[in-house]
């Protein structure tokens, strides 16, 4: 079924600060370039039938694009976000008024969470994210605002700070993952709940290969993240290789470009 995607161009993108190990503002950034690979995962998603709508940019917030972070939604009921870092802050507000001004029934967190990045949306479950960003109360707070069981995971590598850069949903009930990026913990939980998973390689996970998006049959992964491409295809996925190196230089890929909206208003 045709998805509905949260967006936000990338007009005032530039790496001016360094909040995760991808992040070099000695090295900068090609706003103009990375506005173009923007454009491109956007067409990718309505080439395939889905939805986008956009969030105004607001200057002086570079890493606005990362639309999943602003929230997390399912079935209509938006959960905002409350950002580890203060360069992010003003984010969380932006996102939430959005949601607010279409009549969605918002919450506003009391606790640290960075919507999507750490929160993954199965059919029965989600799926989220400790360790580096996200407090672990903020799952107990979802969970109550949702009405969704929630399983914690814990993050241990700090190049994998999101959960989105280390876990994908393949669709409603398996993911792809890579294993080496959560605790020892954490991998047996996967390895129970996800007996069939994908398993990435280190190669394609440190080109942010799981930072990707699926709609049940087509997966938007990164282009060098050539072993999980072969694989899905042998899983019978159709793979859509999108360029979005420039929006890597901050830590991004489709994914972080990414905030689907589960169920409407």
């Amino acid at each position: 079924m045709p998805k509905h995607f949260l967006m936000c161009r990338p007009d005032y993108f530039t790496v001016e600060y360094a909040i995760n190990p991808w992040m070099h503002p000695e090295a900068g950034a090609d706003r103009d370039v990375a506005v173009r690979q923007w454009e491109g995962l956007k067409a990718a998603y309505e080439e395939l039938g889905h939805e986008v709508s956009l969030i105004d940019p607001i200057e002086g917030l570079p890493d606005m694009v990362f639309a999943a972070n602003g929230a997390l939604v399912v079935g209509g009921s938006v959960y905002g976000a409350r950002f580890a870092y203060p360069q992010r802050g003003p984010e969380g507000p932006a996102y939430l008024r959005w949601f607010a001004e279409r009549g969605y029934p918002v919450h506003g967190p009391l606790h640290v969470n960075e919507g999507e990045g750490d929160f993954l949306t199965l059919d029965e479950v989600i799926l989220a994210g400790t360790g580096f960003r996200t407090d672990l109360t903020a799952h107990q707070e979802a969970q109550e605002w949702l009405g969704r069981p929630v399983v914690s995971l814990t993050l241990v590598d700090p190049r994998f700070y999101h959960l989105d850069t280390a876990l994908f949903p393949l669709d409603g009930r398996n993911v792809a993952y890579y294993p080496e990026a959560f605790s020892e913990g954490s991998r047996k939980v996967l390895r129970a709940m996800f007996p069939d998973a994908v398993l990435a390689s280190a190669e394609d996970a440190e080109v942010l290969g799981l930072n990707a998006v699926s709609d049940g049959r087509n997966v938007i992964i990164n282009a060098e993240a050539s072993n999980l491409q072969l694989e899905l295809k042998r899983r019978g996925y159709e793979v859509i290789p999108v360029e979005l190196s420039e929006l890597r230089k901050a830590g991004g890929g489709p994914k972080c470009c990414t905030l689907e909206i589960r169920g409407e208003n």
